[in-house]
């Protein structure tokens, strides 16, 4: 802070988890304190890592505005998200983080995917894929691969993690699941396809 200081720059620095309910400052959390560097954290790592190579491996068949793959500072989650060029209607917020974050976050339309390790309606980690805004008819859209469902209550689809660990192709089964959301919503939604995909 104070280097950043020396040069100018003044800056305050958020200290409590957004997106999150009952959010305790950082700085007066002993709830969350234990470490298991043999376990959790070296799953964490490899989940990530191989979700991320599969991620890059979508992400390269798109010529449109896409996303890096990066690690969400919100939900904690692993992501990549499409763009169809065209503006979308302003974001009405979600609970427990500022609405003007969501407004600059989805200022245009959406097809976005990635990796979430749970929380709320999930025990564990799942790929998840939700456009906005949220065309009709995506929701109904028929997508792979067996057991990736649309989850009302967060209004995605949702494939468990697990599906895909022990499926006999993980990396194909995750592909599948990326492909077929993204064209659940770009068809819905009619984006021009042709100029945004390598074909």
């Amino acid at each position: 802070m104070s280097t950043l200081e020396s040069i100018g720059i003044s800056l305050q620095i958020w200290g409590t988890p957004v997106e999150v309910e009952n959010g305790i400052p950082f700085e007066k959390d002993y709830t969350h304190s234990t470490y298991d560097g043999d376990s959790w954290p070296t799953s964490f790592w490899r989940i990530l890592t191989q979700s991320s190579r599969v991620f890059t491996e979508f992400r390269s068949s798109f010529i449109g505005k896409v996303s890096p793959v990066h690690f969400f500072w919100g939900a904690f989650d692993l992501a990549v998200t499409r763009f169809s060029g065209r503006r979308a209607p302003d974001h009405p917020g979600v609970p427990n983080c500022p609405r003007h974050v969501m407004v600059e976050a989805y200022s245009h339309e959406v097809s976005s995917c990635g990796l979430w390790f749970g929380g709320g309606p999930f025990d564990g980690p799942v790929y998840y894929s939700y456009s906005y805004p949220e065309p009709q008819g995506f929701k109904d859209a028929q997508v792979k691969p067996a057991g990736a469902y649309y989850e009302n209550s967060m209004g995605e689809f949702i494939l468990p993690y697990e599906k895909v660990r022990t499926s006999e192709s993980p990396d194909q089964s995750l592909l599948s699941f990326l492909q077929s959301t993204y064209e659940a919503a770009a068809v819905s939604a009619k984006w021009e396809r042709d100029l945004l995909e390598r074909i």
